[in-house]
């Protein structure tokens, strides 16, 4: 889960072997964080439909990653009609966190080699690391060598995915920073300042953050009712902030499953999404895993909290 792009390979520096710090990127995501904390300054005088504005944004935002990027193009754990890709496409270019195709390119290598060398944001190498610092270096040369043997071709099959990838740029800058800009200074006479700052700026922050917790918090704080032997927990304050993603003891566990926890009385808004898309015809194949699947790992592997 990622955001700004990050250059690749490089020569040794005091980063690690082969990860140079890319000052670009820290540069900018300082500013941008310096920028977030001003935003909070304007709260106070902001109107209140631009704060709830803003929340949407953060929801459509959060919904481009899980549902989009994440749980369909990733794990391919559901089939969405074009309409629902369209929007979703369009979500992750606000999300700004990467196309989708680079996205769901690291996560799948993620996967593949959880918490070795060859995760890009590989959990073992401490907090802030797996959190931003795995920003602010480039890639370690295993998670370029490993993820070259993986096949990513059904990705880029899919043309609304080429399409976000051709004009990612231009998609972002629309998404990301003009619509929530200029709809609150349109609609009910927001200053431009306090718009930018609290729908883009503060908004854009706050996701970013949100989604690196599943990286860093949600590998290494919380249960592990399905597997023990590996890093990533439940944890219910990333579940709260990520709108469902915070159950990653078990999604690691079945990666393949649409609602990427156990079904129930859980507090899952991207599943609840993926649902009503479901009702409305344009969601087909949701894959789950069968409750005795699950009581049989739980049993096996678990950690017997759950």
């Amino acid at each position: 889960m990622a955001a700004p792009r990050r250059a690749a390979g490089g020569q040794e520096g005091s980063a690690g072997p082969g990860q140079a710090i890319v000052w670009r990127n820290v540069v900018l995501m300082g500013l941008l964080h310096l920028g977030a904390v001003y935003a909070l300054s304007l709260v106070p005088r902001a109107h209140i439909l631009t704060l709830l504005w803003a929340y949407f944004c953060f929801l459509v935002t959060a919904l481009g990653v899980t549902a989009g990027a994440h749980r369909l193009w990733s794990h391919r754990s559901y089939k969405a009609k074009l309409p629902l890709r369209i929007f979703l496409a369009a979500a992750n270019s606000m999300a700004f966190q990467n196309d989708i195709y680079e996205w769901s390119r690291d996560h799948r290598v993620h996967h593949k080699y959880s918490e070795t060398d060859a995760d890009p944001h590989n959990a073992r190498r401490g907090f802030f690391f797996s959190h931003i610092g795995w920003l602010f270096v480039r890639k370690h040369r295993d998670v370029i060598e490993k993820g070259r043997k993986l096949d990513f071709t059904d990705l880029l099959d899919d043309p609304v995915v080429r399409f976000q990838r051709k004009y990612y740029k231009s998609s972002v800058v629309l998404m990301c920073f003009v619509i929530p800009t200029v709809v609150p200074w349109y609609l009910w006479g927001e200053s431009l300042w306090n718009a930018y700052f609290l729908a883009s700026i503060l908004r854009y922050t706050i996701s970013l953050n949100v989604t690196w917790l599943v990286n860093s918090a949600a590998h290494m704080y919380g249960n592990r009712p399905y597997d023990k032997n590996i890093n990533p927990r439940q944890n219910t304050l990333v579940t709260l902030g990520a709108i469902g993603e915070g159950f990653h003891n078990y999604h690691h566990t079945f990666p393949f499953d649409y609602s990427a926890s156990e079904l129930g009385l859980k507090f899952n808004p991207t599943t609840w999404f993926i649902d009503f898309m479901f009702w409305l015809g344009l969601v087909t194949d949701r894959k789950q895993a069968p409750k005795e699947m699950i009581q049989a790992r739980k049993e096996r592997t678990g950690d017997g909290s759950g």
